[in-house]
């Protein structure tokens, strides 16, 4: 079992950035890999980005490529989301998620999930 706790969400202005943080619990949960998802107001939730288990393997939504960064400190047992350049329709709820997969995150299943935090991009 793993438990996923995300953070770091909020109000920003176009052009700002944030940084969301999610830190899993768990005996194994540092052998996991990780991804964002969001799902905005009356949408469906998207991929935004994941991250194989040691760290490597990085994958981005088109939409977020060049902007968002996502990292993975083991030690920490913490992922991280780099958000800049914020778009109005990057509102949306965050959600971080954990697989065992290794390759081909983006349409990977996601057996943990965590909450959600609330990103609000203004014009």
């Amino acid at each position: 079992q793993v438990q996923l706790v995300e953070s770091g969400g909020g109000l920003a202005q176009a052009g700002a950035s944030l940084r969301l943080s999610c830190v899993a619990s768990g005996r194994t949960s540092s052998r996991y890999s990780m991804g964002w998802f969001r799902q905005a107001l009356g949408k469906g939730r998207e991929f935004v980005a994941a991250v194989g288990w040691m760290g490597e393997n990085m994958y981005y939504a088109d939409s977020v490529k060049g902007r968002f960064t996502i990292t993975k400190d083991n030690a920490k047992n913490t992922v991280y989301l780099q958000m800049n350049s914020l778009r109005p329709e990057d509102t949306a709820v965050y959600y971080c998620a954990a697989t065992l997969e290794r390759l081909r995150l983006r349409t990977a299943k996601y057996d943990y999930w965590g909450q959600g935090t609330q990103v609000t991009v203004s014009s």
